[in-house]
């Protein structure tokens, strides 16, 4: 199998690469220097000229809040960028997997999302990403479409490497406690993945680790296990105005997931007790 990587330069684009070269699965990795998603023409001739079996779509602008006012752009890359690929794969006929987000609910559950529930973005990054999985849908014939949430790696910025940032200056902090979902970790999900394209079994799935949390809930495990001596507090979200809007509770239920697959993820507990050890900050 031949896979091309694209957005490789990203947190779950790295831990791919990682599982690709441990499994012996030859890759291209294409960042966002060497394959720009929105030039249709490019795509093309890109995928064209290396052929691949598989084409694992990590190139996404999520930029939550900066889409509210860079709206074009943000459906440019999540949305007109997946139609490029997902029209490519079809010319090379490979098998396409595209990442979209629990952001596509609007929160109002209060059990988590299956695969049945209708989206309802709230923010436009949201809508951006429901763009995404529209055209893949209508335009792929072979196609695996993941939504995960809150996902995390040590190759980029994301919530838990902030928290790591923002506990080495402050001895206070305040967390939200308001928003619920279930933090999702790049090696578990990079795993996942490549087991999940192995299947055939094509379609949407939800892809997490296992158990929920709140912000709060997940910076108060990350902060006990690291042995900070600071203050954490409670907060709302309404304590932090932000541009975009965030779902107040996206746990996404991974049912169809676990059935193909055959195990489910670690828990939220334990992948995040792993990223500590892989940023080397546990005491």
């Amino acid at each position: 199998m031949n896979v091309v990587i694209t957005g490789a330069g990203g947190q779950l684009g790295q831990d791919l690469q990682k599982e690709c070269s441990g499994r012996g699965i030859p890759y291209i990795a294409a960042d966002s220097h060497a394959l720009d998603i929105t030039n249709s023409s490019g795509v093309l001739d890109f995928i064209k000229q290396n052929s691949p079996d598989l084409i694992i779509n990590c190139a996404a602008y999520n930029a939550v809040d900066q889409a509210e006012n860079e709206w074009q752009r943000a459906f440019q890359v999540n949305g007109l960028g997946v139609r490029n690929l997902a029209l490519a794969a079809r010319k090379v006929d490979a098998i396409l997997v595209h990442y979209s987000t629990d952001y596509v609910f609007d929160g109002q559950k209060t059990v988590p999302y299956t695969i049945a529930d209708f989206p309802n973005p709230v923010s436009m990054y949201g809508r951006s990403k429901l763009l995404g999985e529209q055209v893949i849908r209508d335009l792929a014939e072979r196609f695996f479409l993941i939504r995960t949430s809150w996902v995390f790696g040590v190759g980029n910025i994301n919530f838990a490497g902030k928290i790591l940032e923002w506990s080495r200056g402050q001895d206070l902090l305040r967390i939200v406690d308001d928003q619920v979902s279930a933090p999702t970790y790049t090696k578990d999900l990079a795993r996942a993945t490549l087991d999940l394209a192995a299947t055939g079994h094509y379609g949407l799935y939800h892809i997490t680790n296992s158990g929920s949390c709140s912000r709060y809930g997940w910076a108060r495990f990350i902060l006990e296990t690291i042995g900070w001596n600071g203050s954490l507090l409670p907060a709302k979200s309404g304590d932090f105005p932000t541009p975009a809007r965030r779902p107040s509770y996206s746990v996404l239920d991974n049912f169809g997931s676990r059935e193909v697959l055959g195990y489910e993820l670690p828990s939220w507990e334990k992948a995040t007790l792993d990223y500590l050890n892989e940023r080397e900050v546990v005491p």
